[in-house]
């Protein structure tokens, strides 16, 4: 298995944020599906993948794995409240193996919507 697979997996099933330091480069930019604007910075970027991390349950697993020198794509489902979450997680990495760009895409309509509003309110609990 790819090692930047390999980190990024451990990172998922142990959910400790300290792991992302190894993981995001210091100039990581994370594109949300909610947020109009990129998120510059690997604090920023690792408070969002914290948040992401505690707001889904443990019905979170990726379905598809594509893997090339530059980049990791990974499908992921999870069943919140009765609705069936698909997206996609997008890494861009540098040389040394670092995430450079964290791009997060979701459908449907239903689940980016209820995905918002959990997210804003993590992201507002771990800021305090």
């Amino acid at each position: 298995m790819d090692p930047r697979l390999e980190r990024w997996h451990h990172y998922t099933q142990e959910r400790n944020p300290d792991l992302l330091d190894d993981l995001l480069a210091q100039d990581c930019v994370f594109i949300s599906p909610v947020v109009h604007t990129p998120q510059e910075g690997q604090a920023i970027s690792k408070l969002y993948l914290t948040g992401a991390m505690q707001v889904f349950n443990d019905s979170f697993c990726y379905t598809k794995e594509i893997v090339t020198p530059d980049h990791i794509v990974l499908e992921f489902e999870c069943e919140m409240d009765g609705i069936m979450i698909n997206g996609i997680d997008m890494m861009t990495f540098n040389e040394e193996g670092k995430i450079t760009e964290f791009k997060v895409m979701v459908r449907p309509l239903k689940a980016v919507n209820m995905l918002h509003g959990r997210m804003k309110a993590m992201l507002e609990k771990l800021a305090s």
